[in-house]
């Protein structure tokens, strides 16, 4: 039943087609919306795709009909399309690359991107016919069966006509009787009709206008990308009828379009003249049974490289070398077209030509098919330019000329150098031949400046001056250093030199023209606060062929050497190293910082070897309501250790947790305790405590006292009147300290220890950092009476559910940070 209702539907709509033209949309009876509605939605999909109804109105939901210009062409499937590579990337790449075999796997990957020039144009395929209607009709037109003529008649009589050329030629016109338009072009039918008019009807005038034009039958053969057969407009050309059949395919030619009529060729049409230059004189006008004939492409050559349009030309036979330049729209600026190339096969080989694409006869030689034409860039070295560089407000490249010196790059201190440049140090780099090598000269910025003529060194091409100043020292000098590597050949010694110890910015450095040891000493940004000029060490290598090498050490005073005494200021040889010493017992200031109950809290300068007793001295000792038992004493050097200490920890801990998991007979720690365990490890703040005894100091106790470094702290609370209780105990709490009250009383206050609880383990963490382990300390037990400040830890049971014995370490660590932290910051 299904089956006999869609062919009945079917054939309804079909017969609707048929009788009702192109029209834009079926009007379907109720009959037919009902059975549409019946169909599945597919079928019903499917066939107003076929007849072009609206599904709207076969649904009941008729909406207004939108009107939209048919699709024409539409893109044709060809896959995605390779883009050609930038051209200044391949620049980029040429000039890193070095070796031979990368050249050309670029060149040959540049020269597969290529696209054919002009195809771009019929990057389409045809969807429909849509003929050209709306289009001026010129003068020369020849009148043909099908063409509609309006005339419009007024004067006398008012009255409008459209009269249709027949097939014998002739036209009905009303009163006038049947005319014959045979052979005749618009505008003399034109002519032709008014005169009739005129002379027959008197009193009356016409207005003659072209109506809807005649379609005409072509046929595109040949290479197109659709040949067939095609109906147009009577006004259509070549070029419309290619864009009807979706263009040319990959093999056919652009050259060489031939319009055949009657068995004969009446015109060929270049579509470059189209594309180059916009010439459409030979895109002929069609008539009924022309042929457009593309034939297959002629002879193919590749421009690349400096072009502004690299792509794939089709040439004709005599082009030459100036027509293909011509076609890729000319070299770019950059271009050097003196070194260009053309490689071209020749019988069973490849082979290149240089030609000179600058001079006639560069330009002269013809083209030959397959050939490649690469047209070389020129070089991106400046030459008639100095550069400028480091720390200067408008660094770059400046125009060099004659007589040009340094102060003429730098004319002013304020309004060309950034606040931090080293006046003292710079450096002019320059080419000293053209494999690149370059010599090192040593200049003064601010002296040149300031009117020091003897500063102002004249500037040649090519040269770069830069200008340093306290931060980029490193990298500037980088590439100098680099270069200097570079250059030294054949056992050639390497101009540079080292500077170590008590100077701004120790480090190696090129030994320029003519470099003393004070020259190093400036680039070196001069001596340290601190340094000692009576004796520095010069180490210096001595090469014989027949001794080897030696190695001497030599004494010199910087002094001398500030004063350009010529016996210490000694020239510099390749590899020295000036080691610049320390005055003896020289040391930078160091401070330590006492807080809480002290007299005189606050921040102390100390000299080497001074001691806790001493600073606590000078502090004016301490407060009546201190409570030195509880100080707590940090030092930056126990903190780093502690650190250490704390990654090895974690590590360790995940090794155990690792090998306990592989345990067949052992529990293993679940993945979430192991994962929070270590989350919480990796959150302990360590703060580098070290434990003293402060009543020891104070009383004289040599072995108590410590000697400070830079950094230390000393924090004394006052007086604590409190014992803690934590941990696995049933109530976590602080209790007012009770004298003679000892451990199980305080453990009791706070409920007894939990079930999970280590009581075995339990200690005490006294006020001064310390600690009192069960069974590690004779005096320790559990009736031991606790001190002011003491805290009582009560660990986890770590074989409770593991025997994970790093638990406990874990704990001790945060329970001691928690302590201490809590001390520091109750001040």
């Amino acid at each position: 039943m299904l089956q006999q209702l869609k062919r009945f539907l079917i054939a309804g709509v079909g017969a609707l087609v048929l009788v009702g033209g192109p029209v834009a949309a079926i009007t379907p009876s109720p009959q037919m919306i009902e059975q549409f509605k019946n169909l599945p939605k597919a079928e019903q999909e499917r066939i107003a795709r076929q007849y072009g109804i609206d599904p709207s109105m076969l649904s009941g939901q008729a909406t207004q009909p939108t009107i939209v210009n048919p699709e024409v062409v539409a893109p044709r499937n060809t896959g995605s399309t390779t883009e050609v590579v930038n051209q200044s990337e391949t620049d980029a790449f040429n000039q890193a690359t070095k070796t031979e075999s990368q050249i050309e796997a670029r060149e040959e990957e540049l020269e597969k991107q290529l696209k054919r020039f002009g195809y771009d144009m019929f990057a389409g395929e045809p969807s429909t016919f849509a003929p050209v209607s709306d289009v001026p009709v010129p003068a020369e037109y020849m009148m043909g069966p099908g063409d509609v003529l309006n005339v419009q008649l007024y004067g006398k009589e008012n009255k409008n006509f459209s009269l249709t050329v027949g097939r014998d030629g002739l036209v009905q016109f009303p009163d006038l009787g049947p005319i014959s338009l045979v052979g005749m072009s618009f505008s003399e039918a034109k002519n032709f009709l008014t005169d009739k008019i005129a002379q027959s009807m008197i009193g009356i005038q016409a207005n003659i206008t072209m109506g809807e034009l005649r379609s005409i039958r072509i046929f595109v053969a040949g290479d197109a990308y659709r040949p067939g057969s095609y109906t147009v407009s009577s006004l259509s050309t070549i070029t419309q009828a290619l864009f009807v059949s979706g263009g040319i395919n990959e093999i056919g030619s652009l050259r060489n379009i031939q319009l055949k009529r009657a068995g004969r060729t009446v015109g060929t049409f270049d579509l470059y003249d189209l594309l180059l230059a916009g010439d459409a004189s030979k895109d002929l006008r069609l008539q009924s049974g022309d042929v457009v004939f593309i034939p297959s492409v002629g002879g193919l050559v590749s421009v690349t490289g400096e072009v502004r349009r690299p792509a794939i030309y089709e040439i004709k036979a005599n082009d030459t070398m100036a027509d293909v330049l011509n076609m890729a729209s000319g070299a770019k600026p950059g271009a050097y077209p003196e070194a260009s190339t053309i490689e071209r096969f020749s019988k069973d080989v490849k082979t290149v030509i240089n030609v000179d694409l600058t001079q006639a006869s560069g330009l002269s030689v013809k083209a030959k098919a397959g050939d490649l034409v690469r047209v070389k860039s020129t070089s991106t070295r400046i030459d008639n330019a100095v550069t400028l560089v480091g720390a200067v407000v408008r660094p770059g490249k400046y125009q060099y000329r004659n007589g040009m010196r340094l102060r003429d790059m730098l004319p002013s201190i304020w309004g060309d150098l950034t606040l931090n440049a080293d006046l003292d140090y710079g450096l002019l780099v320059r080419e000293i031949n053209q494999r690149g090598d370059v010599k090192v000269i040593q200049v003064s910025v601010g002296k040149a400046i300031s009117g020091d003529d003897s500063a102002n060194i004249a500037l040649q091409p090519r040269d770069t001056l830069m200008v340093f100043d306290y931060a980029d020292r490193a990298t500037l000098l980088e590439p100098v250093i680099t270069q200097l590597r570079q250059q030294s050949r054949f056992g050639d010694a390497i101009k540079l030199a080292d500077i170590n110890g008590s100077v701004r910015f120790p480090g190696k450095y090129p030994i320029t023209e003519g470099a003393t040891i004070k020259d190093l000493l400036v680039a070196a940004g001069g001596l340290k606060e601190g340094a000692y000029t009576l004796s520095a060490e010069l180490t210096r290598q001595n090469i014989s062929e027949q001794t080897g090498v030696t190695v001497t050490h030599q004494q010199l005073s910087l002094q001398d050497v500030l004063l350009n005494d010529p016996s210490a200021n000694i020239a510099l040889q390749s590899r020295d190293v000036l080691t610049v010493r320390d005055l003896p017992d020289w040391q930078d200031t160091r401070w330590v910082t006492i807080k809480g109950e002290v007299r005189f809290p606050g921040t102390y300068s100390i000299q080497r070897g001074e001691t806790l007793k001493h600073v606590l001295s000078r502090a004016g000792g301490l407060s009546e309501d201190a409570a030195p038992r509880s100080a707590v004493f940090l030092r930056e050097s126990v903190k780093q250790k502690e650190k250490t200490e704390l990654l090895k920890l974690s590590d360790e801990l995940r090794r155990e947790i690792a090998a306990k998991a592989l345990t067949k007979d052992t529990p293993t720690v679940g993945y979430a305790d192991a994962q929070n365990m270590l989350k919480e490890l990796e959150n302990v703040e360590v703060l580098g405590r070290l434990v003293v005894d402060i009543n020891a100091i104070q009383l004289g106790i040599d072995e108590a006292d410590l000697k400070l470094e830079d950094g230390d702290a000393l924090f004394i609370p006052a007086q604590n009147q409190t014992v803690s209780v934590m941990g696995q105990v049933q109530h976590p709490s602080t209790h007012r300290y009770k004298k003679g009250f000892t451990f199980d009383q305080y453990l009791e206050l706070a409920g007894g220890p939990r079930k999970r609880a280590d009581d075995d383990r339990a200690y005490i963490l006294r006020a001064d950092g310390s600690v009192a382990m069960p069974g590690s300390s004779y005096w320790f037990s559990t009736d031991e009476e606790m001190q002011p400040g003491d805290t009582i830890v009560m660990p986890l049971d770590t074989e409770y559910k593991d025997n994970l014995t790093l638990w406990s370490q874990v704990t001790q660590i945060i329970y001691n940070t928690a302590v201490a932290v809590a001390t520091i910051s109750g001040l």
